[in-house]
């Protein structure tokens, strides 16, 4: 079970890269008004989360399969906490999908202030998640 759990934080941990990354792409996005920069951002943008789509996926499987090992254990209230923080992980995800294809249609109405703001969200997941897991508090 430590190989499984090894590989999942490793997954996990790659596929956050990206999800600390793909927003600050879009912050640029947001200010860019030259059409060949914009044109090489989206092209990054669009590598990128195909990239964190394919990390997320044996990250979520790895983590399903941890999940069932330790879900009927007595006193696990903290693995319910990270498991609701892990389906707004993966809202997220599908948000920055949602966002690349407005910033690919040219219908983005949000500033580069927003996509600030919106970059420090999986922060919070991610602090969330790991106080859950070492502390391990309910």
């Amino acid at each position: 079970m430590l190989w499984i759990k090894a590989f999942h934080i490793l997954f996990v941990t790659s596929w956050f890269a990206g999800l600390f990354y793909l927003p600050r792409i879009f912050v640029n996005l947001a200010q860019e008004t030259d059409a060949t920069a914009k044109a090489r951002l989206l092209l990054m943008a669009r590598k990128l989360f195909r990239f964190m789509t394919i990390l997320a996926i044996p990250a979520v499987l790895l983590g399903i399969w941890l999940w069932m090992a330790y879900w009927m254990i007595p006193g696990q209230g903290w693995l319910h906490a990270k498991l609701l923080f892990v389906l707004l992980i993966i809202g997220y995800h599908h948000a920055c999908g949602i966002l690349l294809r407005k910033f690919e249609q040219g219908r983005n109405t949000r500033s580069h202030v927003f996509y600030r703001w919106f970059n420090e969200v999986p922060v919070v997941f991610l602090l969330a998640v790991v106080i859950l897991v070492v502390v391990k508090p309910f």
